[in-house]
């Protein structure tokens, strides 16, 4: 008899609690897969986890984003290069 794999075999993990905690379990995911180590059922919940975490992370670079616009006037301006500071 064969396992299927679904999502609701899957624990749920609490989202993270920042876009730096966010990028680091990100990437320690990575690591770990690269590794090769990992067994077929924990790198597709490696997987699944590490599509949820860049899910969380581009949201809070949207609200970021929206934030910066609302701060410059509606527009989003270019970083100046630290270069043309000089």
């Amino acid at each position: 008899m064969s396992k299927k794999l679904n999502a609701e075999s899957a624990p749920v993990l609490p989202p993270p609690a920042s876009f730096e905690e966010a990028m680091a379990e990100l990437a320690q995911l990575v690591t770990q897969m690269e590794a090769g180590q990992l067994p077929l059922e924990a790198s597709v919940a490696a997987y699944a986890r590490g599509s949820e975490l860049v899910k969380y992370c581009a949201g809070q670079l949207d609200k970021v984003e929206t934030q910066v616009k609302v701060l410059e006037g509606g527009m989003l301006k270019p970083f100046a290069d630290t270069e043309e500071l000089a």
